[in-house]
């Protein structure tokens, strides 16, 4: 066990983490030449194609050091802030962790976000200088805001190249040297913590673990402590690019287990797992439940394909612990889904995986946060969408949720960044200069508005230098009204959203002129009204396509002519009045893409 490491990599978007992780594997040799592709721990296609790391990944590597065999769990984590939760699990079951600080760029808002987490759970940091090789490394400005940052000395900072393998030999050696091995007992009954799961559709669930104390043998018989269900180690084993079968693991060690669990909502992340007959007094702390931020309803286009759905989401969320869902239903859409996620990111990739990997065709509604509705009868609501908001005339006050943004940026774009957060309704709490030209600035903002565009916005003001975090501080009173739109004077509920009253009348015209531009012309006039309560507030058209009934008339009496007009006439009037529209899937994103 005193030869056991388990580490984590934590960073800034493409500070370098999959590819220091690369290159650890490179050099434990961990792989062979045949398996090894550049981001390798990265297997999901939509990782490889987007560059972004959206899972961890476990892997186990062996390094020999001063003629002792040494065995290296690796946890590689994602960068972006929609997974962070991915990042803590990771972080509760490492003893240390790399922070990777890219030398082009310096700190970054999420390298001191996940630095923060990492030191909560007393993990030792070993701190990277990456990307040395680049012609603009600045090493000497990073060294100091990494010591400033941490409190490290000069000499700890381990200089690195990721791409081309400097400097990496002296990561591995620290890795040994500074990182404590787990403690535990391997003779006490077994408590072993559920970091992750996977659905393999040939052998049922398999649930990753980290064992804390205790050994764990091949066809032993297992307790999970929160569900309390029973079941017979069929494979246990530890985790490389491939699953190895082990015979035993005991304290220290991450693993897998496969026991045949066939249905999800047996396997929860952060359940402990013990055994039947020695079974351990309490239950190990799991990660707190994680707290969505946007909403949406996910609707199956075909209304059979329910059951269908909701099974991939149930296996899709095995995988992804920080995703949750519940049944709902819709006038427009039929039954689906209000699924939680922590970010636009995230929503994005869940659509996209539902798409790839359970070839599901899904309608997304207009993602949105959830308010708290106070009544007049004293009851507190919480509203996800906006179909669940009371009459107007029940309403006391709504409240909605904040967060405290932290943005670090050049000082260069400081007026900028602050006009764009003050346009959003920020507040601006906090601005400090970390070095001459870097600057963090702190707002306070409703989270409703950074929820569309926010970040893309801030991206393309700053030309991609400015770095953004945030939590959720609490709710504050805030005057919102429900936009409706409305088809031929039908309401089309899945478009419905609420927003703040400065910026409904705004938004309801650009939203009608965007719909004007997707809905295709019918045989009918289509009408298309924003409105608050009763009240229209913004009119668009969408012009009938005009068959030609004279098409078939050549030369002879006008009167002929206007008969087939009148035919049509009457025609296209009681058209008009059973006329359903059909709506476009891009209708109900085209609201994200407003500028």
């Amino acid at each position: 066990m005193k030869n056991i490491r388990n580490f984590c990599i934590i960073a800034h978007i493409d500070h370098g983490k999959s590819t220091l992780a690369d290159r650890l594997l490179q050099l434990t040799h961990t792989l062979s030449d045949r398996e090894f592709r550049d981001q390798v721990l990265d297997s999901m296609d939509l990782e490889r194609e987007r560059g972004i790391t959206i899972k961890s990944h476990a892997i186990r590597m062996q390094y020999e050091f001063e003629g002792e065999l040494y065995v290296l769990n690796l946890i590689d984590t994602p960068g972006h802030v929609d997974f962070s939760y991915e990042v803590s699990r990771s972080i509760a079951s490492c003893e240390g962790a790399l922070l990777v600080v890219d030398a082009t760029q310096g700190i970054q808002a999420q390298t001191i976000s996940n630095l923060y987490q990492a030191i909560d759970h007393n993990l030792e940091i070993i701190p990277v200088l990456n990307k040395i090789d680049m012609e603009n490394a600045m090493p000497e400005e990073v060294k100091d805001q990494i010591v400033d940052l941490i409190g490290c000395s000069r000499e700890d900072i381990i200089e690195a190249s990721a791409r081309t393998g400097f400097g990496v030999d002296r990561v591995l050696e620290a890795i040994v040297k500074r990182i404590p091995p787990p403690k535990g007992d391997p003779a006490a009954p077994l408590q072993a913590l559920i970091f992750d799961s996977v659905f393999n559709p040939f052998r049922g669930i398999i649930a990753y673990f980290r064992i804390f104390n205790g050994t764990i043998r091949k066809n032993d018989f297992v307790k999970f402590v929160s569900t309390g269900r029973e079941y017979h180690a069929d494979e246990i084993g530890v985790l490389k690019l491939k699953y190895v079968p082990q015979d035993e693991l005991s304290a220290g060690d991450v693993g897998y287990i496969i026991s045949g669990i066939k249905t999800s909502r047996e396997v929860k992340v952060g359940d402990t797992i013990t055994h039947v007959e020695r079974p351990c007094e309490k239950a190990i702390e799991g990660f707190e439940d994680v707290k969505p931020m946007v909403f949406a309803g996910i609707y199956p286009v075909e209304a059979d394909d329910y059951e269908e759905l909701r099974n991939s989401i149930e296996k899709l969320h095995l995988n992804d612990a920080a995703f949750t869902f519940e049944p709902e239903s819709s006038a427009a859409l039929g039954f689906g889904f209000r699924c939680g996620f922590l970010g636009l990111l995230h929503m994005e990739i869940v659509q996209e995986r539902l798409d790839r990997e359970f070839d599901m065709d899904v309608i997304t509604t207009v993602p949105n946060v959830s308010y708290k509705v106070y009544t007049t009868k004293g009851e507190v609501i919480d509203v996800h969408n906006p179909s669940g908001l009371p009459e107007p005339n029940y309403i006391e006050h709504i409240e909605e949720p904040y967060i405290q943004a932290q943005v670090i940026s050049k000082s260069e774009y400081v007026g900028a960044i602050m006009k764009l957060c003050i346009d959003k309704r920020g507040i601006l709490k906090n601005q400090v200069y970390l070095t001459s030209d870097r600057v963090e600035l702190t707002f306070e903002m409703p989270l409703s508005e950074i929820v569309f565009d926010f970040y893309d916005k801030l991206k393309s003001i700053s030309r991609g230098y400015a770095s953004f975090d945030y939590h959720q501080t609490g709710y504050k009173p805030a005057q919102l009204v429900r936009l409706d739109i409305l088809l031929n004077g039908d309401m089309v509920d899945a478009l419905s959203t609420l927003i703040h009253r400065d910026h409904a009348y705004d938004f309801g015209r650009r939203m009608c002129e965007k719909l004007r531009e997707l809905i295709p012309r019918q045989q009918f006039d289509v009408a298309i009204q924003a409105a608050i309560g009763s009240k229209i507030i913004a009119r668009e058209t969408v012009k009938a396509l005009r068959k030609d009934v004279t098409a078939k008339c050549y030369g002879g009496d006008i009167t002929r002519k206007r008969k087939l007009l009148e035919k049509q006439k009457k025609g296209k009037k009681r058209m008009r009045q059973i006329g359903t529209v059909e709506v476009p899937q891009q209708a109900f994103l085209a609201v994200l893409k407003l500028d």
